[in-house]
């Protein structure tokens, strides 16, 4: 069990690794955000999953620890990616679709 373990830290370990670098190779925050944030889901879910089987006196806070994470990571990233559109954060010159000025333009539309 323990190599199981040890071998789900090594994986964790690597998606830490790719999060860090879709962080540097993105070209703009929200690719960013998700590359970063998908990233490090998965490499904390696989680090913690990986330290529970190789200390099983931490395996149930560590499933509480990864439902937490599954909750709150996606909102804090959605959040901070309304919050760079509405302060005027331009995608990329390469986005072809813009879905949330679809979205604020159908509002802004519905208010009037």
């Amino acid at each position: 069990m323990s190599i199981i373990g040890y071998l789900l830290i090594i994986i964790g370990a690597f998606f830490y690794f790719l999060g860090g670098l879709g962080m540097f190779r993105m070209p703009d925050v929200y690719n960013r955000l998700q590359a970063g944030t998908k990233a490090t889901t998965l490499g904390s879910f696989s680090t913690l999953l990986g330290v529970g089987l190789v200390n099983p006196a931490f395996l149930g806070k560590a499933l509480l620890i990864i439902a937490f994470i599954a909750l709150t990571n996606p909102v804090g990233s959605s959040v901070l990616a309304r919050a760079a559109y509405l302060k005027g954060v331009k995608p990329t010159s390469k986005t072809v679709v813009d879905e949330y000025a679809d979205e604020a333009t159908k509002k802004a539309g519905e208010e009037q």
